[in-house]
Order: C-alpha cells, then sequence, then structure tokens
C-alpha cells in the first residue's frame, strides 16, 4: 500500500512538473475588453463565443445571463432575459443560431441570431433519459453542446451526480444515439465537460475529472484518450486549426495541435490581470485574438499576439 501511495505521488508530481515546463506563449494580457451598460455587471462567467460578423457573447451566473457585444467592445443587448438558472456552455452554429446549456434547468436552448429561442432540448426540471410519454430526451446537467458537419448535434452531460456522457442528436433534435458512462475506463468520463467536433468529424470531450480529453468517431467509437493536459476543462479549435484549452485548476490556457502536441501555455493561478481564478472557457477570434471566460474571477481576460509573453 506504501508503495502504491508512493508511485500516485510520484506520477502526480511529474504530470504537474511536466505542464510547468510548457513554453510560453507569446500573448499580452489586455484586461477585460466589454464596455458593460452603467450599472450592470457580470457574474461568474461560463463560457463566451464569437458568431460571424465577429459579436461576442458572454454567458455568466449574473443579473443578465446573456450579453452580446460588438468586437471593439460596445454593448448591444441583453438576451435570455428570466430564462437561465445556471449558465454554462455557449456555441454558436454556422447559421449564426445561439446554443446555450443551463445545467440546474437540464436544457439546451437554440436562440436564432434575433434572440428568439426556436428550439429547446430536454424539460425544465425534470433531469433523467427520455419523457415517457412523449419519447423526447431529457438530460442531467448538459454542459456544451457542438455540432457535426451535417449538423448533429452533440451534447455533454452530466456536469455532476452519476450521469457523465454524450448525446448525439439529429439536425432537428430527435435522439439518435448516446454513449458514456461515470467511470475511470477508456471511453467513460469523470465528467464530459466541454465538447468540439473538428474538420474530420471526430467527437472531441474534455473530462477534467479523469485528467483527459477523449477523442470518438461519430458514431462514438472510442479512438483515444489526450492526456498531455494535467485537468482540461473548456476547449474550443481555432482559425487557425489549433486546440485551445483551459486548465481551470492551475490556472492555464493552452495551445495544442489536435494531436495533443503542446505548443505553449499561459496564465497562473491568481487575481491580477493575464491570471485566472478559474479559466473554464475560452475562444479564438480571427485575428488569433484569446478571450477567457473565468468563473471566479467574473470576468473575461483578452489576451493579443505579441512578443511578450502573459503572465507566468
Amino acid at each position: 500500500m506504501k508503495r502504491l501511495i508512493v508511485l500516485l505521488v510520484v506520477l502526480g508530481a511529474l504530470g504537474v512538473h511536466a505542464q510547468s515546463e510548457m513554453p510560453p506563449l507569446a500573448y499580452t494580457p489586455v484586461g477585460d475588453p466589454f464596455k458593460l451598460p452603467d450599472g450592470a455587471t457580470f457574474g461568474q462567467v461560463a463560457s463566451v463565443a464569437i458568431n460571424s460578423v465577429g459579436n461576442f457573447f458572454v454567458f455568466n451566473r449574473g443579473p443578465h445571463p446573456l450579453l452580446e457585444f460588438r468586437p471593439n467592445g460596445q454593448f448591444v443587448r441583453y438576451l435570455a432575459e428570466g430564462m437561465i438558472q445556471r449558465a454554462h456552455g455557449i456555441r454558436i452554429d454556422p447559421q449564426d443560431n445561439i446554443w446555450i446549456t443551463d445545467v440546474t434547468a437540464n436544457v439546451v436552448y437554440k436562440l436564432n441570431p434575433q434572440g428568439r429561442v426556436v428550439l429547446a432540448l430536454g424539460a425544465v426540471g425534470a433531469a433523467g433519459e427520455f419523457n415517457k410519454a412523449f419519447k423526447f430526451p431529457l438530460f442531467a446537467e448538459p454542459c456544451d453542446v457542438a455540432f457535426g458537419p451535417g449538423g448533429e448535434i452533440y451534447i455533454a452531460e452530466g456536469h455532476g451526480g452519476d450521469v457523465a456522457r454524450v448525446r448525439k442528436l439529429d439536425k432537428d433534435g430527435n435522439f439518435v444515439k448516446s454513449w458514456g458512462k461515470k467511470g475511470t475506463m477508456p471511453g467513460d468520463f469523470g465528467v464530459a465537460h466541454s465538447i468540439v467536433v473538428d474538420n474530420k468529424g471526430l467527437v472531441y470531450v474534455t473530462d477534467r475529472n479523469n485528467n483527459r480529453i477523449s477523442v470518438f468517431d461519430k458514431d462514438g467509437n472510442y479512438i483515444k484518450a489526450i492526456t498531455t493536459i494535467n485537468s482540461p476543462n473548456g476547449i474550443s479549435i481555432g482559425p487557425d486549426g489549433f486546440m485551445y484549452v483551459t486548465d481551470g485548476n492551475n490556472g492555464k490556457l493552452i495551445k495544442a495541435d489536435m494531436e495533443g502536441k503542446v505548443i505553449g501555455a499561459l496564465g497562473t493561478l491568481g487575481k491580477a490581470n493575464g491570471q485566472f481564478g478559474e479559466a473554464h472557457w475560452v475562444v479564438a477570434d480571427k485575428e488569433r485574438n484569446l478571450y477567457v471566460g473565468d468563473v471566479f474571477n467574473y470576468n473575461v481576460q483578452k489576451f493579443t499576439p505579441g512578443t511578450r509573453p502573459a503572465t507566468q
């Protein structure tokens, strides 16, 4: 037993050591990029997304859960007022529809570009597998949503409790299949937290509890695990084709190729500009600027490409 404990400690130290030696990304932190209306504030920022014209959407746990901003940071409007119990994931699909997940209400909402709800997946307050009367899928704390090349919808589900899985729906929201369960074996999840689909149709799911990103084909067949990031939280694929991943437990934003080879990292835990309380979500714009939603620091930080590394 003592030998096992020593081995686990050594392996943990090696993991931390490996991550601490990631090369720094040459980015400069510029702080909060958004101009809020007088008297308004963000709550805990769960996620951020960018649409095709460069407008930003910030999903947070404050009095106004969803806000839109122009590329220059100017406030545009509030959306989803009075609808959200606990904000989590946000994604913009190729048609600029806005998809948001509510982990307390157990619902995924699709809003059209004008901000109107055009699809609700699940049922408010009802967690489970399926509605028995109408046979539509129910969800248990849906965390994030992604889209396949044919419009397929993938939902990472199970922020806590005994559920940890991915649901696949067709483009109209009809159930196709699900995969995954709570566990540590290949294909299992500790937490199926964030999800993206690459240009080959492969599905990447961050599992911060199991310290890996699990990769599946479009039908849920397990391919491999990426283990180069200690505690992967939020994930996005940038316009440059690289993977950007937040490691909230270690206060880092990491850039990697799609095989998981780390290019570099920025950030530390803390409250200062360029530091994170919990780096929860990340998105990159066409100019390679990076935007990180921070739960514990109640903000979105912007990082611009530059010769001076951000806080390390």
